[in-house]
């Protein structure tokens, strides 16, 4: 059997959110110890916690909800690289010699991977304008950061958000990419089909390409 690299953040009451969102949280409905048939549990989070998709409706009124996204951006072929920089814009020198060949996605490993569930980076880089067109123009489908989001923290007007919605690009946040060798893969991260919500957890793999 192929090695499967699990590159999820464990959803756990302990796990770092953004600012202002609910942390996670569950309450037992039923529950087997107090007599009950089955336990039952009750979940409350946002559906930007841990790893996890920004569906276009996330920063647009007109965009597309989780349960209307294309899923053939979120199975295929990844290249995942690791980028020296800590903190900044992140810029196309920064995959300088890396081996982007017929790259579809982009998985982005970071210094932030190497954290712990429930710390949360102080500072971390982002995509650029730049990268995000750059990127566009190498007919990319999906770019993945393994940081809490593919803006920069201070950023109100969520510019890369919205261009990588014009370009079509799809989004994933989040993700821990701790012991994965860089190299091209197969990911597997499909948002849940959940309609009117900007967002939805995903269980993300990799696994090496069946090609």
């Amino acid at each position: 059997m192929s090695h499967i690299y699990d590159i999820t953040r464990t959803i756990s009451p302990s796990l770092a959110v953004w600012p202002g969102d609910p942390p996670f949280s569950f309450e037992h409905n039923f529950s087997i110890e107090a007599g009950d048939l089955v336990n039952l549990t009750k979940l409350k989070l946002s559906p930007h916690t841990g790893s996890h998709i920004d569906a276009p409706y996330h920063c647009d009124d007109a965009g597309a909800h989780p349960a209307d996204l294309p899923l053939e951006r979120y199975i295929g072929p990844a290249h995942v690289v690791t980028i020296a920089r800590r903190y900044g814009g992140i810029v196309p020198e920064d995959f300088a010699g890396h081996d982007l060949a017929g790259m579809e996605r982009l998985l982005i490993h970071t210094w932030t991977s190497e954290l712990p569930d429930e710390q949360w980076p102080e500072d971390f880089p982002y995509p650029t304008l730049e990268i995000v067109d750059w990127l566009a123009a190498r007919g990319v489908v999906l770019l993945g950061v393994d940081t809490p989001s593919v803006d920069q923290f201070e950023d109100d007007r969520l510019s890369c958000h919205h261009r990588l919605n014009q370009h079509g690009i799809a989004v994933l946040e989040t993700l821990t990419l701790a012991g994965v060798p860089d190299g091209v893969y197969e990911l597997v991260a499909l948002p849940l089909k959940i309609a009117d919500v900007c967002g939805s957890p995903v269980r993300a793999i990799l696994r090496p390409p069946l090609r």
